[in-house]
């Protein structure tokens, strides 16, 4: 192992996939219905709202990834420009909620492959799929979970190995499940004025609020939801592996951003449409898939029904995802191994490879051990880490914005210091509602969240307080004078 600058071998299209892949991931088919569930009608302006609050942190992490172009996301803007311990806790809460993520990702991926192979008559129905057998070990393992640990072993190989078989598994996969998604929505469009019981009509929408129910009943829906939107930041994570990053990282979250945006809102408008509110709620996380059955053709030549595209695009939405934390979380790994917050292998660079190959598997033995984490408390931690971390990258705008006032920014954002006021304001507002509805449903999630944070601060206490322990990175001091595309001098380290 040497420790050195990854290349560069991802392109502009690469990076927007990361960020799309992630986003327009499992959440579309499940947290549609709970949205629908919580604000009826009104789950439209749920994910309309929800993209306009990532909007506004959207913009910080375009001028942050410009002028700080290192991986690591999140985190490698924090260790520029805060003290040894924040940027730590930084780290430390974005890397275990990629972890979280990838876990429920890889859950998620192994009912809907189970239910794949059953419409086409493999294996029974997925509740009736038994335990898979290890071998010559007497261990009996649910057919999930096996699924689960294989996605994720798989994933993890080939991000093991080459950072460009990884990227491009994620855009292929990415735009295959787009064009299945745009193929439900024409399809659902198309069903108007067909005079079927699920034909797309907008009295689903009248009223847009129902009986009992206010405007302000979109405010837990968004907190519940914003991680579906969660994912434009990974494109910061692999700020070094991407060709021309101080022009190229920007470009990847807009486009990445709005393309989703426009994608949900067509999506959840056609499954209100279509099954009503109350019908697509009553679906829960099968609401889409009920959808397609509903109204898309039937008896297909292999295809076979619309369900079974739903579910086939639920693979890829799942693997993508799946895919694309896998890449997040070794990156932040790798950037605090780099800078000395972990154990220093764990930020160098496979000689052969030329990727984080330690980072990435113990990003993937903690991505393993989640799996066994209460899916719904696990899934809560994730949101509740992620809209922290926003609130802190918006701040962190506003602070280098002060501090250095020179600094070469390649990418501006407009109306400052709007954005980043807003998207702190926003986002406290979001982790305000969401806090104070997992204390009422799901206080474990809170008590685990507390629980992870206090064990890193012990980690970094006993870490940094051994003899000989460096305290300072190992990158380059600042980026304020680099030139276009630099990221910095990482050459050097162990091993």
């Amino acid at each position: 192992m040497s420790q050195r600058e990854p290349a560069a071998e991802l392109g502009l299209l690469d990076a927007t996939m990361i960020g799309m892949g992630a986003m327009i991931g499992a959440g579309i088919f499940v947290l549609t219905g709970l949205a629908a569930e919580i604000s009826g009608p009104a789950a439209i302006l749920v994910f309309i709202l929800n993209g306009v609050v990532t909007a506004f942190t959207g913009l910080c992490y375009a001028e942050l990834a410009s002028s700080i172009p290192k991986s690591g996301g999140g985190y490698a803007f924090v260790r520029e420009i805060f003290d040894d311990l924040s940027s730590f806790v930084m780290g430390w809460m974005l890397w275990f909620a990629y972890m979280i993520a990838g876990a429920l990702y890889a859950l998620g991926f192994a009912p809907n492959f189970l239910e794949f192979l059953h419409v086409y008559g493999v294996v029974p129905p997925p509740g009736e799929v038994g335990a898979v057998t290890l071998g010559l070990l007497p261990v009996a393992i649910p057919a999930k979970v096996a699924l689960a640990f294989g996605a994720v072993l798989l994933l993890v190989s080939v991000n093991a190995v080459s950072t460009a078989a990884s990227g491009s598994i994620e855009t292929i996969f990415t735009a295959t499940k787009v064009t299945i998604l745009l193929v439900f929505v024409a399809f659902g469009f198309l069903s108007a004025g067909g005079g079927g019981e699920t034909s797309f009509t907008f009295q689903n929408f009248d009223p847009l609020f129902p009986e009992g129910k206010s405007a302000f009943s979109i405010l837990p829906a968004m907190g519940l939801t914003f991680i579906a939107f969660e994912g434009y930041d990974l494109i910061t994570t692999v700020t070094e592996e991407v060709e021309n990053p101080r022009e190229n990282i920007p470009k990847a979250i807009f486009v990445s951003l709005a393309v989703t945006v426009v994608v949900y809102m067509l999506v959840v408008t056609v499954a209100i449409g279509t099954l009503g509110a109350g019908g697509l709620a009553a679906a829960g996380e099968a609401g889409i898939a009920a959808a397609a059955t509903s109204f898309m053709p039937t008896g297909l030549p292999v295809i076979k029904n619309g369900g079974a595209i739903i579910v086939f695009g639920a693979i890829f939405s799942t693997i993508t995802a799946l895919n694309a934390v896998v890449i997040a979380s070794s990156r932040v790994a790798f950037a605090m191994g780099r800078e000395d917050q972990l154990p220093g292998r764990v930020g160098n660079i496979h000689h052969r490879y030329g990727t984080p190959f330690v980072a990435i598997l113990a990003s993937a033995v903690v991505m393993l051990l989640s799996v066994g984490l209460p899916t719904k408390s696990a899934g809560n931690m994730s949101s509740l880490f992620f809209l922290l971390s926003f609130v802190i990258v918006n701040g962190a705008v506003i602070k280098l914005r002060r501090e250095r006032p020179d600094m070469n920014r390649p990418y501006e954002m407009p109306y400052y210091p709007v954005p980043p006021i807003m998207g702190i304001v926003l986002n406290l507002v979001l982790t305000g509602v969401l806090v104070e509805y997992l204390l009422r449903t799901d206080p474990l999630a809170l008590v685990l969240s507390v629980a992870w944070i206090l064990l890193g601060v012990v980690f970094y206490l006993l870490y940094f307080r051994e003899p000989g322990t460096p305290t300072e990175g190992r990158t380059a001091p600042t980026t304020d004078d680099a030139g276009p595309d630099a990221t910095g001098d990482t050459t050097g380290g162990n091993d």
